[in-house]
Parts: C-alpha cells; structure tokens; sequence
C-alpha cells in the first residue's frame, strides 16, 4: 500500500482502495465545479480518470477553478488537469479529451467507464448526457447552478426529479422528460432563492452566447460554493464505486 492512501485505507480497508485502482469515471467540464471534483478523485486513488473540456485557462478563472493559475493562463485547461492529476498519483490512467461535447461524442464518455459525472453548464450537451448516461444505465451524478449561491448550508444532494428553487435543475428536468427519461440521476443543487435579473445580457460586455444563440450575462460566483458543488460530486462517486454502506455515515 502507497503511503499517500494509506489514511484513506484506514479508513475503508485495503481492498477498498485497491478497488477504487481499478475503477474508471468520466468527467465533463474541468472548471469550477468540475476541476475540484477531478481533485478529489486524484487523490481518493481513481485508477483511470477520463477529463473533458474544449477550453483554456483564463484569467478571469483564476478567482475560484483550481487548476486555474497565472502560470497556466491560455493552456487548455485538460492538458493542466492532466498534470495536475499524475503528480498527485502517477499510476493514474488519464485520457484527456479537449473536445467540446455534442450528440456526436458522448460515448467518450459513456463508453467503459464506472461513473460519469457532468460538470457543464452548456444545458444542451448536458441533456443531452445525462440522457445517453440514462439510457445505457451508466451511473452518472450532475452539478446543477452554482453561481450566485452564498449560503453553504443549503447545499444538497438529490434525484433530479425531486429538486426544488433551482432554475437550471428545473430547465434540465423538463428537457428530459420530454424525452422520456425519468427518475434515476443524482444531482448536487442549492434550493437557495438568487436574482437572476440584476443584470441583464445586453448590458454585460463579457456576455456569452448559449447554444440557442441567445447571450446570456456571466454570473458571479463564490470559490468556496463551486468547490463544495465539486467536492460533493466526487463524493457521490466515491459512495456509488464503493460497496453499499461503505461511506454512509450515521447520525449521532
């Protein structure tokens, strides 16, 4: 046994760790959300690691995505994770893809991994995921809006179909039923009430353009929020390749 995992084989056993060596899981978007979820799978000792983002670091990144340094500025943000990953554990298995993703490849994610987890916030590739993860019965866990949460303490986990007060966890669950596809995928959301129209897209000279055309402002958002959104991903990830019961904890 490695010394970096050995608290963690105190923890959940030798064979437990040795299982998580063996186990691949796919994630879609290195950035606040994505890049510490990725983190935290580096070190729990995830055999193979399978990264996907098509853009590069940028400074504006830097205030909270943990890959994101004045050293990496303008590098593609898989290559940085990438890295980042083999000098945490150089046995890993990396595949990194710097690829936007569409209809035409999902299965780069999807295909012979243990667990996908979807950290995008393109709401058309990630429908569109989340349903191919769906219907080939591959575990997936998604982040849902992070941006313009405050309170920490309202950060839960739930099935998508069962989430309230987030507008993006409403715009997704509405998409996949129209599709047919129901109960059954694990989300990290925040029921915390936010004001969307404070500013409008016109008026943001940094506005992005979603995948309808339309632009929409870039909303602010906490390092300590998105890192917690990733973090409990991860966590999820780790509770579903692990043998049941293994990390549920109990209440005092």
């Amino acid at each position: 046994m490695k010394a970096q995992f050995q608290r963690i084989a105190r923890f959940i056993g030798e064979e437990n760790v040795e299982l998580l060596s063996r186990k691949t899981v796919s994630v879609a978007g290195i950035g606040a959300v994505g890049g510490y979820a990725v983190e935290m799978l580096a070190r729990s000792g995830i055999g193979r690691i399978r990264i996907l983002d098509f853009d590069t670091v940028a400074e504006s990144n830097i205030n909270r995505q943990i890959i994101a340094l004045h050293s990496t500025v303008g590098r593609l943000k898989t290559e940085v994770m990438k890295e980042r990953i083999l000098d945490i554990n150089p046995e890993c298995i990396v595949e990194d893809y710097p690829v936007f993703l569409s209809d035409n490849n999902l299965n780069i994610l999807t295909s012979d991994t243990d667990m996908v987890l979807d950290c995008i916030d393109s709401v058309g590739p990630k429908v569109s995921l989340l349903e191919a993860a769906y219907r080939e019965g591959v575990p997936v866990a998604s982040s849902m809006g992070a941006a313009l949460r405050r309170n920490l303490s309202l950060i839960r986990e739930g099935d998508l179909f069962d989430t309230w007060g987030c507008p993006l966890a409403r715009q997704v669950r509405s998409q996949l039923r129209k599709r047919g596809v129901g109960k059954g995928i694990t989300v990290v959301f925040s029921p915390e009430k936010v004001n969307f129209s404070y500013i409008k897209p016109e008026d943001d000279p940094e506005a992005e353009k979603m995948d309808t055309g339309r632009k929409h402002a870039v909303l602010g958002s906490l390092p300590s929020v998105t890192a917690v959104f990733g973090i409990t991903l991860a966590n999820i990830a780790l509770r579903k390749l692990l043998p049941e019961g293994t990390l549920d904890g109990k209440e005092a």
